[in-house]
């Protein structure tokens, strides 16, 4: 074997055994957190987990699945209610706002929990078979926003940065056109089990009082116990959340969970620690100007919102919340994330909830 033979011998092997090093080591990760072993402490009933596929409408099944939950919990009765509902209406909201603001607001597929409680209260709701199922005006099992936004976007914002010293009503007519075609058009009238409603006589039947929620955060820049709108994408409603410091907050998602009740969640699962597996872990220990410098630097983000239903302890004792996500029945937990208490604290922009749960 002559030295340059010999070379590629040494290479070669050296290279599968760093092959074989790098391997290891990642199944070693995976090892770990396959190794995790949970034990429910309280779990809160809950609607099916659905998928919003490719639409930024998280905000959407989140708080949709919050007030199934509501109402599962309040009459034992399950019920589907419609996301593309909501999401027709909230955009024409979104979009009115938008153009008398003359461009300068945030326009976007996402929006936070307020949006649905605005939406249920002003227009009322429908069940999911009284609308197209998500996707299919498209050719789509489920939502898919790619072609949507790329024709709705475009369109407002050429309403909303007008030059012209006066608009004719007929923009929101052509808009409108636009959400029905590719959302379906929202129900003036419809039947469900046996007996016709309007959207507003059917949210008036779901024994919900839209007066009962509120929201909660927890932020130094202003006062502890006031009411402020986070300043924060996607809050273009600009519905205030009460200010309470930190290790009030997550007393406030404990006490509600321990009660029965879940609780909505919007905060940053864009950072370290969240996996698309169904855990998120946080190193760093939580505290409030951490919190804050997190918020200020723009490393935490409020990007994501899923409901909180319950709480849970691995092995080690460590603890961690149940939560349910809008991402299909996938991951290792089906849909489900195992989201430990000090991610909560360190990554929650708000909370939402009922204000009995706490009272």
């Amino acid at each position: 074997m002559n030295y340059r033979q010999a070379m590629l011998v040494i290479l070669t092997v050296l290279g599968a055994s760093a092959a074989q090093a790098g391997g290891a080591k990642k199944t070693q990760t995976e090892e770990k957190k396959d190794s995790l072993v949970f034990t429910t402490v309280k779990e809160n009933p809950i609607t099916p987990v659905k998928n919003q596929n490719r639409s930024g409408t998280c905000w959407d099944y989140a708080t949709t699945g919050f007030f199934e939950g509501e109402i599962l919990r309040k009459t034992g009765k399950t019920y589907d209610l419609c996301e593309m509902f909501v999401a027709n209406k909230n955009y024409v909201d979104e979009a009115i706002y938008y153009v008398r603001m003359h461009g300068d607001s945030r326009f976007s597929e996402g929006g936070s929990a307020d949006d649905v409680l605005s939406v249920y209260r002003t227009h009322g709701i429908c069940p999911e078979e009284a609308m197209a199922a998500p996707g299919s005006l498209v050719g789509d099992s489920l939502a898919n926003f790619n072609e949507f936004f790329s024709v709705l976007t475009p369109y407002i914002e050429a309403v909303g940065k007008s030059k012209a010293k006066k608009l004719s009503p007929q923009w929101l007519v052509g808009y409108q056109g636009i959400l029905d075609a590719y959302l379906g058009k929202c129900p003036e009238k419809f039947v469900y089990e046996g007996k016709e409603y309007t959207p507003k006589s059917f949210a008036e039947s779901l024994q919900l009082d839209f007066d009962d929620y509120v929201s909660y955060t927890s932020f130094t820049h202003h006062p502890f116990y006031t009411s402020f709108i986070i300043e924060a994408p996607y809050k273009w409603r600009l519905g205030p959340s009460y200010n309470v410091p930190l290790d009030s907050l997550m007393n406030i998602i404990d006490t509600a969970i321990d009660r029965g009740y879940n609780v909505c969640w919007g905060g940053d699962v864009s950072g370290n620690g969240f996996d698309r597996q169904g855990l998120a872990q946080e190193d760093a220990t939580p505290t409030q100007e951490l919190r804050q410098q997190r918020f200020d630097s723009w490393e935490a983000t409020y990007d994501h919102v899923m409901l909180i239903y319950g709480k849970a302890k691995d092995q080690q004792g460590r603890e961690y919340y149940m939560v349910k996500n809008s991402w299909g029945e996938t991951g290792r937990y089906k849909g489900i994330w195992y989201m430990r208490k000090n991610y909560i604290a360190l990554n929650t922009t708000y909370v939402f909830l009922n204000r009995h749960a706490i009272e």
